[in-house]
């Protein structure tokens, strides 16, 4: 039997997974170094993380 390779979509959960577990933690930290004490910014850089990773996550709709 063939070993099955992660698709996009398992590779983008596991990455936010991990991001948001790192947040609960208290161990993310933004770009600047401090630390996210937001739940949409956690959620904003896990999927920006994934995104880098390859996971086809759409992008952000943007309001007209």
């Amino acid at each position: 039997m063939a070993r099955k390779t992660s698709s996009s979509s398992s590779k983008g959960k596991r990455k936010v997974h991990k991001v948001m577990k790192e947040k609960k933690q208290g161990k993310l930290k933004s770009g600047s170094g401090k630390k996210v004490k937001s739940r949409k910014q956690a959620v904003a850089i896990a999927l920006n993380e994934a995104r880098k990773s390859g996971a086809k996550i759409p992008k952000k709709k943007k309001k007209s």
